[in-house]
C-alpha cells in the first residue's frame, strides 16, 4: 500500500497553514499511521516548529534543496522525529534558490511527485507543507498529492484568493493530476466572541458545503507559543483547546482520506 499525499497549501500568509501540517502529521503519527512531513516551504517553518535549527545548513546535511535539485533522494533527507512514526524532510531557506534553479530544468513541476513515489511505501500518510504561494514549489506539491488541504482564516478577506487557487487546481487535475481531489477547507483561528468569525466560517460553508471540515480551529495562545518551543501543541500542552481541536481535526482527516 502506498501513502494517502496530502499537499497543506493557501497562498495567503499566516493563515494556520505550517501550524495544521505540523499538528495534522503529529496527530496522525499519534494515531500509530507511519507518518512523514515535508517542509516544502523556503520559510522553513515546519522544520523550526519540530525543533529542527533551519539556519545550521551544515549540521542539517541534506534537506528538500537537494532533493529537489536531483542531487540526492528524499530518502537521505528524511530523519525521524522524537515522536513515534513520525519522520521529517527538512527544508532551509536555500529551497528558494533552487526554484529559481529549476526553472530551466527538465521534469520541473514533477520532481516532488518523482521524490514521493520512491519513498510512499513506506509510510501511510505524507503531507506537505507547501509555500503562501501559487508558485513552482506549490504547483509540485498539487502534482505530487492526492489531496488537497486548505487552511482558511476565519477573518475578514478570508476568502481572497481562494478561488484563484482552486483555479490552478482544477488546471493541475487538467493537465498532470487527475486524481487531485479536494480533502476539504479546515476554519482556523477561529473566535468564538466575535460575530465575524461566525460569519465567515458560514460563508466558508456556504462555498465549500460538505468539503467544510466540522472542527474548527480556535484562536488559541498555546497553539501560538508551541512552534518557539519546537513542538507540536500536543506535546506542549495536550490539554489546550487548540490541542483538543486538532485532535478532533486529525479523526476527520482519516475518515475522509480512506
Amino acid at each position: 500500500m502506498s501513502a494517502k499525499v496530502i499537499c497543506v497549501t493557501n497562498q495567503k500568509g499566516g493563515v494556520g497553514k505550517t501550524t495544521t501540517a505540523v499538528n495534522l502529521s503529529y496527530y496522525l503519527a499519534k494515531d500509530k499511521h507511519r507518518t512523514l512531513l515535508i517542509d516544502f516551504d523556503p520559510q522553513g517553518n515546519a522544520s523550526s516548529g519540530l525543533g529542527i535549527e533551519k539556519t545550521d545548513t551544515k549540521k542539517l546535511g541534506i534537506t528538500m534543496t537537494e532533493v529537489l535539485l536531483g542531487t540526492a533522494p528524499l530518502a537521505s533527507a528524511i530523519r525521524p522525529t522524537k515522536y513515534k512514526n513520525f519522520d521529517l524532510a527538512p527544508t532551509t531557506p536555500e529551497l528558494a534558490n533552487a526554484e529559481v534553479e529549476i526553472t530551466n530544468m527538465q521534469r520541473k513541476f514533477v520532481r516532488l511527485r518523482d521524490a514521493v513515489r520512491s519513498v510512499e511505501t513506506n509510510y501511510d500518510f505524507i503531507i506537505i507543507d507547501s509555500p503562501p504561494s501559487l508558485s513552482l514549489l506549490t504547483v509540485n506539491g498539487m502534482i505530487a498529492a492526492d489531496y488537497l488541504l486548505l487552511p482558511v482564516q476565519t477573518e475578514f478577506y478570508a476568502l481572497e484568493g481562494v478561488a484563484q487557487l482552486l483555479e490552478s487546481m482544477k488546471l493541475v487535475m487538467k493537465q498532470a493530476n487527475p486524481k487531485l481531489k479536494l480533502l476539504g477547507v479546515v476554519a482556523t483561528m477561529y473566535d468564538k466572541r466575535t460575530s465575524l468569525s461566525a460569519q465567515v466560517y458560514n460563508e466558508i460553508k456556504k462555498y465549500f458545503k460538505h468539503l467544510t471540515f466540522k472542527t474548527t480551529i480556535p484562536r488559541n495562545v498555546r497553539v501560538a507559543e508551541a512552534p518557539s518551543h519546537g513542538v507540536p501543541i500536543g506535546a506542549y500542552d495536550k490539554f489546550s483547546k487548540g490541542a483538543k481541536a486538532y485532535k478532533e481535526f486529525t479523526r476527520e482527516v482519516e475518515e475522509r482520506a480512506k
